[in-house]
Order: structure tokens, then C-alpha cells, then sequence
């Protein structure tokens, strides 16, 4: 595999803000003194953005970086230093404040493209538990990469050796919970392996090393070292608490403290500013963690004004830009090709869920014999029914494939499953319940139970991505689906139902397979529903001309359904 030069990348004057809630103070009958708050005191640069916008927080504030090729940059500082921030502006992610630049070999960055030719790593591991080490860097790399089988297969052989996974290729990934599989530390190589496999020119990552002991974490950054000086590449990490070995890795240190840059330089240096600080620096403890220690009088060593360092230099000297750019890079693969890879990816996942099937199968088939046992041979009468996400944003932010893609794959997948599921629910039930008896009727009636149990299934998908946690989730959809069973026509009739409040009639959810299972019931001119002395005054087709339905709703009702579960797996 031949390796490509890493990018420098350069960041100037670089501000975030985010806009907060306030706050409003107790409520009081009457004030002392004492309740007055107390002036809030600002760097001279604050005060300006503070008056402008006080309802506003500054996370970065003026920094200024560089990361070069074959070098691994650590930003260091503490919890609200502003270094996830940070990082995602110099991966792409974020789009920092108005005055700020990006550049990517002294070019302005085309975010788009750079998050293609480079990868990012996020703190939390988004993986497919149920997958092999080796089938989620396979899957990872058929995604992302245009080659024959063979040279893709090559790949990712060497990818797992470089790292250290030859031993665990073949076990799944795990989720360190429900599903048993490999360590944290392995787990995290996982990760970078995925964001490691198009060969990216820059590699960003936040706090790689988290939640690791201090073997793992300093393996974890041995191979991300290695990477940079035999790759070429362009590593930047962010981390928290680096021990006294991880440090000597570092070719530079970016300390931030309150979202400003305190040092930018090596360890050496940053050892040298410590020492005209009037500090001295204790036997075993490294400079860094000592430097995070002592911050307050880092930043007041000396005036700003006076200092020296990387910061003046990126605007003082601006060499002249290269001929060369980094590569756009589109889709790897066409539009089918994304939806058969990802359909097998989905494929391995559902097989794998024994319980998950297991315990759906028998709950639609056991739901289905006790709804039919209940109203076995009914008289008819008129007067009486968080993991995937994670990792569909982070594929799809880096270009891997399209959305459209994952939802022709996802109901590829599922609707087959689903199917069989509606059939063993809808079998026992229409039989025993005793409705329709042709195979037409029955045919429709499980076509009905599948559009539905799909339905759900994208309600679910679809609220789960609007929606911030699972509490607020829960309670929307609760409270969303109340409100469409009330307005489904089944307890309220549509004439019923106030003139300001009909519009949710038509949004209903449950209206549409309703009707349907009616007019399939109910479209039989041969079934008389009433007799008076003798003689059928009224049969199924008079019961649904006074319902307002039709032979004309069986399908229009099947294309409504079908057209809004396409609009709820496009928002989901």
C-alpha cells in the first residue's frame, strides 16, 4: 500500500460561541445588599462579545495552531478547555465563528471534502457489536474504498496486523455490556481501524485513550505514533491525564485553558516555559500534567504582548502554498453497490440476534392466539382493534455512503423479517376470529399487519433521531400516538370530531390500515349485517357507505401507508 504525505494544517484565530439558557434568579418579596450579584469580571478580549451577546459562551477563544505531517500534536487541558470543540473544527465537523480560518495545505478547507480524506474518531466507540473485528474493518473498507476483492482483502489483513488485532480478527467486537467481546483497548484499535482503512492523510482523535488503563492507553498511542512517522500521516489527539511515557510521543503539545491557547510548542519548550516561571518541576511527575497543574500562572507569566511563540509566528510567516491539494474524494461505490453491502451488514446483525427473533416470533404468534382465542368465531356487528444511529451519522458525515442507501438496505432486511412475523400473528388470529374466508382477504389482511409492524418500526426510527434522549423520546411518542388513536376514526367518528381538530384525523397513523381492515371485512354485498322480519336491510357495502368508504380505499389507504413510512425513514 503505497502511503500518501499527511496534510499541515493550520488554524487562525479561531473563536466558537454557543448560545446558553439564562437564567433567572429566585424570586424574592424584597432584596438586601447582600442578594446584589457581583460584577463578573472579564479578560480584556471578553468584554466586547460578552455585552454583545450576553446570552452567549464563548468555548474557543483566538486560537491559533498548527499540526504538520509525520507528527503527532496532543491537545491537553483541562475538562471545558475546549478541546473536543476544537478537534472537530480541525476534522470538519463544526463550522467555527465568523473571522475564523481553516486551512489545509495553506488552502482554504473544503469541509465536505476534507472529512472524506481524512478520519475522525469520537470518544465513544459506535460499533456493531455483533460483527468481527475483521468483518467491521471488511465492511468499513468496502464502503470506502474503490478495489477488487482481492486487494481489498490484502488491506485489511495488514491493517489488523499493524494493529495487533492478528489475535482476536475473528471475535466479535462486543459491546463491553450485553454482548461479550474483545477488551476496551482493542475495541478503541477497532475504531481507528475503521477510520484508519481509506489510508486518510489526517487523523483526528478525541481522547483516544479514555476509560483505558495506562497499558492499553500507551499502546494506543505507540500505534497512532507509528502511523504518523510511517504513514506520513497528520495525527492530532486531544487527552486528558497523559503519563509520563505517552508524553515522550508527543512531537508537540497544544495546552488550552478556558478555550485559549496557554502553549503551543514541544514538550522541551513547554519544560523551559515551567522553568522561567520561577516553578520547579518534581522528580517523576511530567510536564505536561504538571503544566495542567499549574495553568493560572502560566498564563500570567508574562503580558501577551510580550511573548514569542508559535502564535505570532503562524501570522508573521506565511511561506508560499503549494501546487498540490488534497483529494476530493465522492462516493467509493454507485448507489446499488452501497445498498448490497449494507443489506449483508444488516443481514449478519439480524441473524445474529437469536434472542431478538426468538422472543418476537413467539410473542406475535402467542398475541395471535390469545387475540383469536378471545373472539374465536366473532358475530359480526355493526357497533364493534441507540447504537445504529451513532453510526449511520458518523458513516454517513464522512462520506461513506448515502442515506437513501442505509434505507433501502434496512428495509431490504427487515421487511422479510417482519413478514414472517405478521404471518404468525395474523394466522391463528384471522382464522379462529372467524373473518373473511377467502385467500384474497387473508392475503390482505397480513399485507395490512406487515405495512403496520413496519410502520412502528419507522416511528421509532424516526422520533429516536428528532428527539435528544430517550426520556423525551419515550414521552413524545407516548403522547403522539395517544393522540393519533383517539383521532384514528375508531373512538370518535370523523363527523364527531370538532372542525379546529379534523386535521389530525387525516394525520392519524391508525386511520389508514383501520379503513383498510374494514372495507377487506365489510366488501362482501352477499353478508347481511341486520335483518328485519326476514329480510337483510343492511349488508357489509351499506355498513361502509355510511362509514364513507369504498372499494376505492383498500389501495389508495396501502399507498398512503407505504408513502409515510418513506417519509418517516427519510427524517429518521
Amino acid at each position: 500500500m503505497k502511503n500518501r504525505e499527511g496534510c499541515e494544517i493550520e488554524a487562525r484565530n479561531i473563536n466558537y460561541t454557543v448560545q446558553i439558557q439564562p437564567t433567572s434568579p429566585p424570586f424574592k418579596i424584597w432584596s438586601t445588599k447582600d442578594d446584589e450579584p457581583t460584577p463578573k469580571r472579564f479578560a480584556d478580549d471578553d468584554v466586547d462579545e460578552e455585552r454583545a451577546h450576553p446570552c452567549a459562551r464563548r468555548v474557543l477563544k483566538g486560537v491559533n495552531c498548527r499540526a504538520r505531517p509525520r507528527e503527532l500534536l496532543a491537545v491537553v487541558g483541562p475538562s471545558g478547555a475546549g478541546k473536543s470543540t476544537l478537534l472537530e473544527i480541525l476534522a470538519g465537523r463544526l463550522a467555527p465563528s465568523l473571522g475564523s480560518e481553516i486551512l489545509v495545505d495553506r488552502r482554504p478547507i473544503d469541509r465536505p471534502a476534507f472529512r472524506r480524506s481524512s478520519g475522525f474518531v469520537a470518544q465513544r466507540d459506535t460499533l456493531f457489536p455483533l460483527l468481527t473485528v475483521r468483518e467491521t474493518l471488511t465492511f468499513s473498507a468496502e464502503l470506502r474504498l474503490r478495489l477488487p476483492p482481492s486487494e481489498l482483502r490484502a488491506r485489511v489483513d495488514a491493517l489488523v496486523r499493524e494493529l495487533g488485532l492478528s489475535g482476536v480478527a475473528c471475535a466479535r467486537v462486543g459491546d463491553g455490556h450485553r454482548v461479550r467481546g474483545i477488551s476496551g483497548g482493542e475495541r478503541r484499535r477497532v475504531s481507528i481501524g475503521v477510520e484508519a482503512i481509506h489510508d486518510p492523510r489526517v487523523l483526528v482523535l478525541d481522547e483516544p485513550t479514555s476509560g483505558l488503563d495506562s497499558a492499553s492507553a500507551l499502546q494506543i498511542v505507540d500505534l497512532l505514533k507509528s502511523m504518523a512517522e510511517a504513514r506520513g500521516r497528520t495525527v492530532v489527539l486531544s487527552i486528558h491525564q497523559p503519563g509520563f511515557r505517552i508524553v515522550k510521543l508527543f512531537n508537540a503539545v497544544l495546552l488550552l485553558a478556558d478555550g485559549a491557547v496557554v502553549h503551543h510548542g514541544t514538550v522541551d519548550e513547554l519544560h523551559s516555559r515551567i522553568s522561567s516561571a520561577g516553578l520547579v518541576l518534581p522528580p517523576h511527575v511530567n510536564p505536561v500534567e504538571f503544566a495542567m497543574d499549574s495553568i493560572e500562572i502560566l498564563r500570567l507569566q508574562q503580558p501577551a504582548k510580550d511573548r514569542c511563540t508559535l502564535q505570532q509566528l503562524f501570522k508573521t510567516v506565511e511561506p508560499d502554498p503549494p501546487t498540490h491539494t488534497y483529494p476530493y474524494c465522492d462516493y467509493a461505490n454507485s448507489r446499488v453497490r452501497e445498498t448490497v453491502i449494507l443489506a449483508r451488514r444488516f443481514a449478519k446483525n439480524v441473524y445474529r440476534t437469536h434472542e431478538l427473533f426468538a422472543c418476537r416470533t413467539v410473542q406475535m404468534l402467542v398475541a395471535g392466539l390469545i387475540l383469536g382465542s378471545i373472539f374465536r368465531n366473532l358475530a359480526y356487528d355493526p357497533s364493534g382493534a441507540r447504537e445504529r444511529r451513532e453510526i449511520l451519522a458518523r458513516e454517513t458525515s464522512c462520506g461513506s455512503y448515502r442515506v437513501s442507501s442505509y434505507s433501502i438496505a434496512n428495509a431490504l432486511v427487515f421487511l422479510p423479517f417482519l413478514l414472517v412475523v405478521a404471518i404468525l400473528f395474523a394466522g391463528p388470529l384471522y382464522w379462529l376470529v372467524g373473518l373473511r374466508r377467502t385467500p384474497a382477504s387473508f392475503a390482505y389482511f397480513v399485507l395490512l399487519i406487515w405495512l403496520i409492524l413496519y410502520t412502528a418500526n419507522s416511528v421509532v426510527v424516526c422520533f429516536s433521531a428528532l428527539v435528544p434522549n430517550f426520556i423525551v423520546g419515550n414521552s413524545v411518542i407516548s403522547g403522539v400516538m395517544g393522540a393519533f388513536f383517539l383521532f384514528s376514526g375508531y373512538f370518535i367518528s370523523k363527523d364527531g370530531i370538532p372542525s379546529y381538530w379534523v386535521f389530525m384525523h387525516y394525520a392519524s397513523l391508525f386511520k389508514y390500515p383501520f379503513e383498510a381492515f374494514l372495507v377487506n371485512e365489510f366488501s362482501d354485498i352477499g353478508r347481511c349485517m341486520e335483518h328485519a322480519l326476514g329480510v337483510c336491510v343492511m349488508n357489509g357495502v351499506d355498513l361502509l357507505k355510511e362509514e364513507g368508504l369504498g372499494e376505492k380505499d383498500r389501495w389508495r389507504n396501502v399507498v398512503i401507508m407505504v408513502l409515510t413510512e418513506g417519509a418517516e425513514e427519510s427524517l429518521g
